[in-house]
């Protein structure tokens, strides 16, 4: 057993398929892993954890409930502390379920937001591990909000974020930039966002030496990254962006989140309460991002 400090994995919701997941990736993958979750399912894990939650509280497969909702809250939390107190290196979450997390009192839209919280920072989502690099500008928003809330600021955010990623990941860093309307506005016609806001962004990178093109129109954005053109690109809004990488790369890609002071990654999928207990989940995803976080953690 190597001396670096481990990476946590939380259970995500126990009733998912997180912890099945976990477990069957552990059947491999052990050297500095620290599982965080129920006592009753750590005792079947072939490594040490970390135990959260009630003793003697058991989960069952595919019928969510409050308690799991708290324990999957209570991971997340000592795994957050975890990394502030140097005893992890970084952090791969297990997908929760967002309404019943809300149902016991968190009040984020989902765990980015959380860690950024907790660690402080200014986060951005972004997706890699697959064919696809992608950064989101926003993410955890109701479409009729994106427009009030994109700026130039976000969007440059999100490319520079994007940018330093490319490049820690080895691969070139041609990044476009997803325009918001219908062919990236049409000059005007068809919206005035990309030209009053993703466009200077666009255009200040540029100056500053960042290899960036747009607002491309996202209709044909992705499948110009596809066949190479770009080595990764930024979209405006949550589907711009994940609709097309799940029907491209949904087993292969991992989420993380950048602008953090620690690392944090995840599945690209939720928590699958239809497929939980059943032992036929894909575990890609999942393997992906304990990559992604031992390649971004590591000195």
């Amino acid at each position: 057993m190597s001396a670096r400090r481990p990476i946590a994995l939380t259970c995500g919701d126990p009733a998912g398929v997180g912890p099945e997941l976990i477990a069957r990736l552990l059947g491999s993958e052990r050297d500095n892993l620290a599982p965080i979750g129920p006592a009753s399912w750590l005792a079947s894990l072939p490594v040490a954890g970390v135990a959260v939650g009630p003793d003697g509280w058991r989960a069952s497969p595919g019928k969510p409930e409050a308690e799991g909702h708290r324990v999957a809250l209570a991971a997340m939390e000592r795994a957050a502390e975890g990394c502030r107190s140097g005893e992890f290196s970084a952090v791969v979450t297990g997908p929760v379920s967002k309404a019943g997390l809300a149902s016991v009192g968190f009040r984020h839209p989902g765990q980015t937001e959380f860690f950024a919280e907790r660690w402080g920072g200014q986060p951005v989502m972004a997706f890699a591990g697959g064919r696809m690099t992608l950064a989101l500008a926003t993410w955890h928003l109701p479409l009729s909000e994106v427009p009030a809330v994109l700026s130039t600021e976000v969007v440059s955010r999100a490319t520079e974020s994007l940018d330093r990623l490319l490049s820690k990941l080895g691969k070139g860093r041609r990044i476009g930039v997803c325009g918001i309307n219908p062919h990236a506005g049409e000059g005007g016609l068809l919206g005035a966002e990309d030209d009053r806001v993703i466009r200077p962004a666009v255009d200040r990178l540029a100056a500053k030496g960042l290899d960036v093109r747009g607002p491309i129109p996202g209709d044909t954005a992705f499948a110009r990254h596809l066949a190479g053109e770009f080595d990764g690109l930024v979209a405006m809004y949550h589907d711009q962006g994940l609709a097309p990488l799940k029907a491209v790369d949904f087993a292969e890609a991992a989420n993380l989140t950048l602008g953090l002071p620690f690392v944090r990654t995840s599945p690209d999928h939720g928590t699958a309460y239809d497929l939980a207990g059943k032992g036929t989940a894909d575990g890609r995803s999942l393997a992906s991002a304990l990559r992604l976080a031992r390649f971004l953690a590591a000195p």
